[in-house]
Formats: structure tokens, sequence, C-alpha cells
């Protein structure tokens, strides 16, 4: 969804869609329990690999930027300067969980495929919005937001996941 002219402030910005802040709030909670699941994890801390908390610290801060993203107007310049780092925290973020393997019988699992789509899709979504395309830009976010954080992080608390583990005892 494109902002239309009644949307547009004087600076060239939009307002959040309710949809966007409908968007933020779930990620907020999403990054609650993760948070809970961290913190119940505490006496097991020094069994998770250094890249394992790579993952989380840069998930963790990038739910954070997701949810001030979608809840403040999009197109000025703190927007821009929120969505370089965004960029930089999911591409980081996939791109470490190719060398976090074993959690599924010792190999790849689904999820990985998941990574290599983000570590393509990222770059589109910055791309676009540098090239205006500011409704692809606004659908690639949304779906990464979906898919990436919202979707694939309910499934770290099942099947005996590190987080759900940490969370359930």
């Amino acid at each position: 969804m494109s902002a239309t002219a009644p949307e547009m402030h004087v600076h060239g910005t939009a307002r959040a869609s309710a949809f966007d802040r409908g968007l933020s709030l779930t990620a907020l909670g999403l990054l609650c329990v993760v948070l809970v699941a961290i913190g119940r994890g505490r006496p097991h801390w020094s069994e998770a690999p250094s890249l394992v908390w790579a993952h989380l610290l840069t998930i963790v801060f990038a739910l954070i930027l997701t949810v001030i993203q979608l809840w403040r107007p999009k197109g000025g310049a703190t927007h821009k300067a929120i969505g370089r780092v965004w960029v930089a925290l999911m591409f980081g973020t996939a791109l470490i969980t190719l060398f976090i393997v074993g959690a599924d019988d010792g190999g790849y699992s689904v999820l990985h495929i998941l990574s290599i789509w983000v570590m393509i899709q990222v770059p589109l979504i910055a791309i676009a919005a540098h090239k205006g395309q500011i409704e692809r830009h606004q659908r690639a976010a949304r779906a990464m937001v979906v898919g990436a954080l919202l979707i694939a992080g309910f499934f770290t608390f099942p099947f005996h996941r590190l987080l759900g583990t940490w969370l359930f005892g």
C-alpha cells in the first residue's frame, strides 16, 4: 500500500498504516517472547555456541528496529537510516545461520533455504527503495517481516529448538 496525498506530510513522509502498526505490535510480541526465553535460559547460556549468540543478537536488534520502523512515518531520513541498519542486520543474521548446522540431524534444515531467500531479498528491498519503487519496497519489506521474522520466529519455539527449550523448560 503506497502513501496517498492526504497521508503525506510536509517533509515527504507517510504515516504508518494500520497494517504496519499491526505488524509492529506482532513483532513486539515476538521480541518479548524471545527476550523472556533468553532470560529463562540463563543457566544454559554457556552451552550455546558463539554463532548462536551472534544470530540471537542480530535478530533481537532486527526485531527492535522492525517495531520502530513499522510504527514510524515512512520515507524520511530516519526511516532510511533505520532501514539501512535493518537490511544489514537481516543479511547478517541470515549469513550467520549458514554456519549454524547440526540442530536438525547434524546438517542443514529447511530454515537454511529461508536464509538464502533473505540474503537475496534484503538487497532487493533496499534497491527498490533507492529506485523509488515504493510499493514494491513496501510489499517486499512486509513479506520479509512476516516470513523471515514472524513465521520463522514462531518456529524457533517448537520441535526442541533452543529458544523453545529455554522458554518452556
